[in-house]
């Protein structure tokens, strides 16, 4: 299950940007303009790049960890915490 900062927090620059499309140029969609910099939708981006690795099954959980408070946020609190994901395969 993804968790992670929404697309309507995950603030970065155009040199993100260029990155990500400079390797998968169908990553365009997943950055919207804003104040000069982008809206980055960083659970897509993960989905995508997963899915191009033959992962078939990811759970989006649709919590923003930077809007919801019982998330641990750098960007909201500026001090660190930690979390953990879990990850296995299953045949």
């Amino acid at each position: 299950m993804v968790s992670a900062i929404g697309p309507a927090a995950f603030e970065v620059g155009a040199e993100v940007r260029d990155a990500f499309m400079q390797k998968h140029p169908q990553t365009a969609q997943y950055f919207t303009p804003h104040h000069n910099k982008y809206l980055a939708d960083l659970p897509s981006l993960a989905s995508l790049r997963l899915a191009q690795i033959g992962v078939t099954q990811v759970f989006n959980a649709n919590v923003c960890t930077f809007n919801n408070s019982d998330y641990f946020s750098y960007r909201r609190d500026h001090h660190t915490g930690r979390m953990a994901s879990l990850i296995w395969l299953k045949s």
